[in-house]
Parts: structure tokens; sequence; C-alpha cells
């Protein structure tokens, strides 16, 4: 929303910082629109690493990660999420996926229908204060945060596993 006024900002020749308050600016956020919008212009874009929840949970996840599809945030309709953790399915690849915490519990349950009995890692508030990775099924997984308020952003990685393999 303040996309033009901070262009107008650079194209005077100022510097203009975007930080989040959670993990690295473009990435599942609105972000990309300002880059885009500064690249279009002819402005300089210097990136500054800093966390990514993508990356830091497979740091910390155990699960192979030399290969790594990131698919962002799931669809919000039921029948769309099945339908695309089924095309996640087929790929022989670690999935890694974000999740709000108030779809956490419906996504746990269609990522149990879709992949079964599959281990997966869910890591929420990563490099906060709250920062907790745990490992389990989904059905498990689900059970777990269903006993009580679901609360940060959530990661979700989904390894590959030589059963889904063709």
């Amino acid at each position: 929303s303040k996309g033009d006024a901070i262009l107008r900002v650079l194209l005077e020749g100022k510097s203009v910082g975007l930080v989040t308050d959670a993990g690295t600016p473009g990435i599942s956020d609105p972000g990309f629109l300002l880059v885009r919008a500064a690249r279009e212009a002819g402005v300089g874009v210097v990136p500054v690493p800093g966390p990514s929840a993508v990356v830091t949970a497979l740091s910390a996840a155990g699960v192979p990660a030399d290969r790594f599809v990131f698919d962002g945030f799931l669809p919000v309709k039921p029948g769309r999420r099945v339908h695309r953790l089924e095309a996640l399915r087929a790929l022989e690849t670690t999935v890694v996926c974000y999740e709000s915490p108030h779809r956490i519990l419906a996504s746990l349950e269609a990522i149990g229908q879709v992949f079964g009995e599959t281990e997966i890692v869910v890591a929420r508030e990563m490099t906060k204060q709250f920062e907790e990775i745990v490992r389990g099924t989904a059905a498990g997984l689900r059970e777990r945060f269903a006993s009580g308020p679901v609360r940060g952003e959530f990661t979700v990685v989904i390894p590959a596993a030589p059963d889904r393999r063709e």
C-alpha cells in the first residue's frame, strides 16, 4: 500500500531498507512488489541476507535437502489444497511450505490424507523466541497442535520418501 510513496523516495536518490518482522522480505510476502517496482524504475536493489524460515527449517529438519521445492502457502480451499498436495506428492524431492496458525490444523489433515504415515517436520516461529521444531506424522502433529491455542507462523517440511517414487 505504501509502494508508490517508497518508490518516490528511492527515485529522489535516498536509500530505503525493506525489513519484515518474520523472515526474509519478498519470500511469500508482498515485498516482491516493491522490489519489482524499484527494478522496473531502474533503482538498484541490494539484498542483505537475513533469516529465511525455509532454509532455517530445512537445516534443522534432518531430511534430505540437496533438492527441494518451496511451495509458499498451500491453497485456502480444501479441495484445491488436497489437489496441490497430490501434485507435490508426485515430486521426487523434499517439499517445504508455509502455513498460518488459522489453517495449520486443516493443512495437517490434508497432508495426512495425501502423504499418509510419512514423517514430516513442522517448524514454528523460526529464529524467534518461541521457536519450535517437531517431527511426526501429520495426524500426530495435528493432534498435538489441536490440544491448545495455535500460535505463530509455521513451516512444514515433507521429505521425499522412497515409497512415493515411481
